[in-house]
């Protein structure tokens, strides 16, 4: 607030006060007069009044922009706690920031219950990923074995229930990454290949081509984070194409992955990163939970890089991803 409506705000909050002093003036001099005072002895008296007013005006006025100040600067840098709020100089200051202590104290109750909540939840869904792996893994083992004309079908969408799973213990983690971040150079050849053989079946399954390019060098990343973003980035890039193939490059510490897909909408491209969001494409594949391509963001900030997209509809689309380039201390 400007010094200017600083003042008139005090003067609005002191009006009553100044309105009384003027009415007690007023009322002198006319005493004054009614007794047969001077004239101006009794403006010399109210010139007097005036001045001192004035000299305390400023006083005080001084004192309510001191204090304006302090809380000006708690506000910019205000914590969970209320202790720093200036010392009350009256009994309703005094009730205000009891008030404000008692609705602070609820509030920290509250978010210690919800901290719990969310904890508990984390733990309860992290266990339920780890026990529904070993069902997944006993029926992969049966469809190995089977001789089912849906075999194929069923291995497909088995896949992709341990897409999701991998998918949620990736987010469930992804707020405690400072416990499982292991930043160090790594090649960057064996993670993108290690990928593709996860998605080998897939590859042969939809007759795409795929077509490996420079890609020799080293970045630095977190191997088994890195691997989830390429993970994620070729599962939508084979869901989404149907003819053609992806290409792999890297060149200048960016890694790109391109395929010949359907492409993504220009008013998704904004969003496409977002919590949530799915897009046009996503509307089309029910599926689609909006999460994978946020927790790739996400990862890529963490570890200190970035991740963008190209893309044109029925023309396909590029993610790039950017690492840091300083190796050095990490040699």
């Amino acid at each position: 607030m400007e010094k200017k409506h600083l003042f008139i705000a005090y003067v609005k909050e002191k009006r009553s006060l100044l309105v009384l002093f003027f009415l007690l003036l007023f009322i002198w001099v006319l005493y004054g007069q009614l007794n047969y005072q001077a004239l101006g002895d009794s403006l010399y008296l109210v010139a007097i009044w005036v001045f001192i007013i004035m000299v305390f005006g400023m006083l005080d006025y001084l004192k309510y922009r001191k204090k304006y100040k302090e809380l000006l600067y708690l506000q910019k840098r205000i914590e969970v706690s209320v202790e720093a709020l200036p010392k009350p100089e009256n009994i309703r200051e005094e009730q205000y920031q009891n008030c404000l202590r008692m609705i602070h104290s609820d509030k920290m109750e509250q978010l210690t219950r919800e901290a719990k909540k969310q904890a508990d939840m984390g733990e309860y869904f992290t266990m339920w990923a780890h026990q529904i792996k070993t069902p997944i893994a006993g029926m992969s083992l049966l469809l190995q074995t089977s001789d089912s004309a849906d075999k194929e079908e069923l291995q497909s969408e088995l896949f992709s229930i341990e897409q999701y799973v991998d998918m949620v213990l990736t987010y469930l983690r992804l707020g405690f990454e400072e416990n499982d971040l292991v930043l160090g150079v790594c090649e960057i050849e064996p993670i993108v290949k290690k990928a593709i053989r996860k998605f080998a079946g897939l590859f042969i399954r939809k007759k795409l081509n795929l077509k490996l390019a420079s890609l020799s060098g080293t970045v630095v990343t977190d191997e088994k984070w890195l691997l989830f973003v390429i993970e994620q980035l070729l599962s939508n890039a084979i869901k989404y194409t149907d003819k053609g193939g992806i290409t792999i490059t890297f060149q200048n510490n960016i890694l790109c992955i391109a395929d010949t897909g359907i492409g993504i909408a220009s008013e998704d491209l904004p969003r496409i990163f977002e919590k949530g969001y799915t897009g046009y494409n996503g509307r089309l594949d029910k599926k689609s939970s909006g999460i994978g391509l946020f927790l790739c963001r996400q990862i890529m900030e963490k570890l200190g890089g970035s991740i963008r997209v190209e893309s044109e509809v029925l023309s396909g689309s590029c993610f790039y991803l950017s690492f840091p380039r300083d190796n050095r201390r990490y040699e």
